[in-house]
């Protein structure tokens, strides 16, 4: 048998056959899972399966409302009363409604639905962020969804793979999303389409589970069908430490002498703080070069980056400090239980001490649905994922992407700063 990529292997090992890039495959995926769209997605499982037709496995199907939570108009309280009662009636169990769970990308991973070895389909583009935890995670789209509610199974065509390959360790003060950043902006906006994208090398010893979420979660701005980390060390003290149900026998890695398109070796020393400018995510300079650019509001949060680490380094910087004047900042949690961890801690208090907004979990303003819209000409730094014209409900507005040190550094100075010199 021939060297295999992770999408090969993990596909043969699935269908015990050796399978390449290119060809396409049927499956099972474990996990189905779908947002507020699903008030869509019922439409569609309707007209193809009928009135009162049954999911055909309910235990599969994960819904989580987080788009526009709480409802904000009574269009979106009406989709969320559909989806309630379709999950009563469906008998579906993994159903996390508002004050329940979070953004669904972080819900996930919590729970222990995102594993090792799952092969995990969503209706949101940022699916491939389970790849952290060496699951095979990809989005689809809604109507695909509904035909898995009816038939439980669908095609994949294995993807091609391209590799990065780290070495040696981020300097301090720099991020994840710094070095996520870097490489979007090295292979491009589309430079990854359908791809299947693995982080592999001795640097990702040490990156943390937090990390690898930020680093598989951006995957999707460079067009992947998916990202892989493999389960070291660092993915095993997670699960046990969070209490995740997995079989080591399940995981898979990629081969030595695997074939890749693209081989990529990274110096993580190199990596320095980062911004990804309006309004293309591989719009990607140095801090240094936009240092001193002024901007009217801050958001740390989403499912990039609204986790306790995130949150905990935002609070490591403004600690008994205010922000800057005319800046409004926005933390927005990734989760119910990041919620109740920075409310414990001690956090939440400094991040309110410091003048911050403290927003219920849920994605809402990343995506220009529901609270922190911007105005005409008014400029956002924001941890999110995408700076798309019109992506915080302003086509006339800006965003930019930065960490959430970067973003609470800059928020004391009411200018782009380098994170480091509050450190």
């Amino acid at each position: 048998m021939s060297a295999q990529t992770f999408a090969e292997k993990f596909f043969s090992h699935r269908l015990d056959r050796q399978v390449r890039a290119g060809e396409i495959v049927n499956a099972s995926p474990d996990v189905v899972l779908s947002h507020d769209n699903t008030a869509a997605i019922i439409g569609n499982f309707q007209a193809i399966a009928g009135e009162g037709a049954k999911v055909h496995c309910p235990e599969r199907v994960v819904i989580v409302l987080d788009h526009t939570v709480p409802a904000p108009g009574e269009k979106e309280a009406s989709n969320h009363a559909l989806i309630r009662r379709f999950v009563t009636e469906q008998g579906i169990t993994n159903f996390y409604d508002i004050g329940r769970g979070g953004i669904c990308h972080q819900v996930l991973p919590e729970v222990g639905i995102a594993a090792p070895g799952r092969l995990i389909v969503g209706s949101d583009s940022h699916t491939p962020t389970h790849g952290a935890l060496g699951a095979f995670a990809c989005g689809i789209d809604r109507t695909e969804t509904a035909g898995l509610w009816i038939a439980d199974e669908t095609w994949f065509k294995v993807p091609q793979s391209i590799r990065f390959d780290l070495e040696g360790k981020l300097p301090g003060g720099v991020y994840a999303k710094d070095l996520i950043l870097t490489l979007v902006g090295q292979v491009g906006a589309a430079g990854a389409n359908y791809f299947s994208v693995e982080f592999g090398g001795s640097g990702i010893a040490g990156l943390t589970v937090d990390d690898r979420l930020t680093m598989a979660n951006m995957t999707a701005e460079m067009g992947a069908k998916n990202a892989a980390f493999p389960v070291d060390d660092v993915t095993r003290r997670w699960l046990v430490g969070n209490s995740v149900d997995w079989e080591e026998d399940c995981t898979v890695w990629a081969d030595d002498g695997a074939e890749y398109l693209s081989r990529y070796s990274i110096d993580l020393s190199t990596i320095e703080p980062v911004v990804a400018l309006p309004h293309r995510v591989d719009n990607v300079h140095p801090v240094s070069e936009v240092a001193g650019s002024p901007f009217h509001q801050g958001l740390i949060g989403t499912c990039t980056n609204g986790r306790l680490s995130d949150l905990q380094e935002a609070a490591r910087i403004l600690g008994g400090k205010r922000i800057a004047a005319g800046i409004r900042l926005l933390i927005l949690p990734a989760s119910e239980r990041v919620y109740a961890a920075v409310l414990a801690d001690g956090t939440l208090s400094i991040l309110h001490g410091a003048g911050a907004v403290i927003l219920n979990p849920g994605c809402g303003p990343c995506l220009g649905a529901h609270e922190g819209a911007l105005a005409p000409d008014e400029v956002c730094l924001s941890t999110a994922n995408r700076n798309f014209r019109g992506r915080m409900g302003c086509a006339e507005a800006e965003i930019i992407l930065a960490s959430p040190a970067t973003v609470a550094a800059s928020a004391l100075t009411g200018v782009i700063t380098d994170p480091r010199e509050a450190l």
